[in-house]
């Protein structure tokens, strides 16, 4: 067993910095590069590319990122463990097998968490799915539903592991469950060590974001944090009993200390008491944070509860069309003019009778972001961006709104200055669903190429 395990952070979602993976194997020692790409939209993006291409429906990023650190895998010993697979696991495998015949690339699939084809037997058996925060059974919405995805944890990962995979490629695993797993393959953590399996959870909690914890988006005395132009990417150095220390590579830029950190920590927590995952209930009170020197961060004393016997269920469903669009006022009276222009668009959408279930109105440059509190001097505002979207059912209703915004330019309020994007496009919404199932019913399956 060994004594220090070094997982490193290279993706925080499926969009991050390309040179990432690269400068993170490259750059120092590390045991781990975990990869996290998806989000609760993005599975319903690659479900609609698998409809449109059945070899798709993954993480094409991910391709350059292996190839990019094959080296490293294959003569060094970094093993790489990602959920790039999204909702086509094998096929995304499958390119990277691509990558190269060399007997060292040895590849774990992991596959089950996609509930799609099963949802119907699954509601018949019993198992509502209903959403965790209306109540509703899915059953309301079943025609509608475009993926079903269960979050699974570590142990399928470990089996990858244990089976001499050194790319590891999930579907919809848990973020978390991508740092944990390697660190309870390398300590040998048993399924009730719940204080160990919890901080295995939290280190993958605080580096699944890429440098978000070590010195990107960070608030605390942000002025002052060196070269974000070369931003390190946090690494979780481990010990067997469940201490690690959050740092990064020397020469890199950014800065690790406990208030980076600690935005991480409370980044999508929910309940403190009780972070919920497929291996561990987590509780963040009792998470302890020192110093260890420059861009060091030890963190310790974590304590954990047995895991529930649900897993959750991310489902995403269509659910009618949208469209946004922009206009950009100038001063003087921007602010002003912005706002008349908001009610003469309201008053002609009227006018043609068309419906909507919401019409929202933002002032980009007033309120956008704060909304009524914000103090507004509405004589020193140089420009103000107009953006008007609306929502509903009636595709040829939101296609006529899109037509209304150009003629403002001309018959609308003075000084518009920009015409963003031209006119707007037509989109359909891709609404969440979360809900609970038994354990029980979900079966993950490991598979080596």
């Amino acid at each position: 067993m060994k004594n220090l395990v070094r997982v490193a952070s290279g993706q925080g979602f499926w969009g991050d910095s390309l040179d990432a993976p690269r400068q993170q194997v490259d750059g120092g020692q590390i045991d781990y590069l975990m990869l996290d790409y998806l989000a609760e939209v993005t599975m319903s993006i690659l479900q609609k590319q698998k409809e449109r291409d059945p070899s798709m429906g993954y993480a094409r990023d991910f391709v350059g990122a292996i190839e990019s650190v094959l080296q490293g895998i294959t003569e060094r010993g970094v093993k790489v463990i990602a959920n790039a697979g999204g909702v086509n696991p094998p096929a995304c495998a499958a390119a990277i097998r691509s990558l190269t015949k060399s007997e060292k690339l040895r590849i774990a699939v992991v596959t089950g968490d996609d509930l799609l084809g099963s949802l119907d037997e699954l509601i018949e058996s019993g198992h509502a799915l209903s959403n965790m925060e209306s109540g509703e059974p899915l059953s309301s919405i079943r025609d509608r539903v475009l993926s079903a995805n269960a979050y699974i944890g570590s142990v399928p990962i470990v089996e990858g592991l244990t089976r001499g995979a050194n790319v590891v490629i999930t579907g919809r695993s848990t973020d978390t469950a991508l740092t944990m797993a390697p660190l309870r393959f390398e300590f040998g953590w048993k399924d009730n060590e719940w204080d160990k399996l919890a901080a295995g959870i939290i280190a993958g909690h605080i580096i699944e974001c890429g440098a978000q914890c070590s010195g990107g988006n960070c608030l605390y005395d942000w002025k002052s944090i060196p070269d974000l132009a070369n931003v390190g990417y946090p690494i979780a150095e481990a010990k067997p009993d469940g201490s690690f220390v959050i740092t990064k590579h020397e020469g890199t830029g950014g800065r690790i200390n406990v208030p980076s950190v600690a935005e991480q920590l409370v980044y999508e927590m929910g309940d403190p008491h009780e972070y919920i995952t497929p291996d561990v209930v987590a509780d963040f009170t009792t998470i302890q944070l020192a110093q260890d020197g420059p861009d060091r961060v030890k963190v310790f004393g974590i304590k954990g509860r047995p895991a529930t016997d649900k897993l959750k269920v991310s489902i995403a469903y269509r659910s009618g069309f949208k469209a946004v669009g922009t206009l950009v006022y100038a001063w003087p009276e921007a602010y002003e003019k912005a706002q008349a222009a908001d009610r003469v668009l309201r008053e002609r959408l009227d006018r043609l009778g068309l419906k909507f279930d919401q019409i929202l109105t933002e002032f980009v440059g007033v309120s956008s972001t704060h909304g009524r509190l914000t103090p507004i001097n509405s004589s020193e505002v140089n420009e103000v961006q107009l953006r008007v979207g609306v929502r509903g059912e009636n595709r040829k209703d939101v296609e006529r709104f899109t037509r209304e915004i150009a003629p403002l330019v001309l018959n609308g309020p003075p000084s518009v200055t920009g015409f963003a994007g031209g006119r707007p496009k037509v989109e359909e919404i891709v609404a969440y669903w979360p809900a609970l199932i038994d354990k029980k019913v979900v079966n993950t399956k490991v598979e080596i190429v």
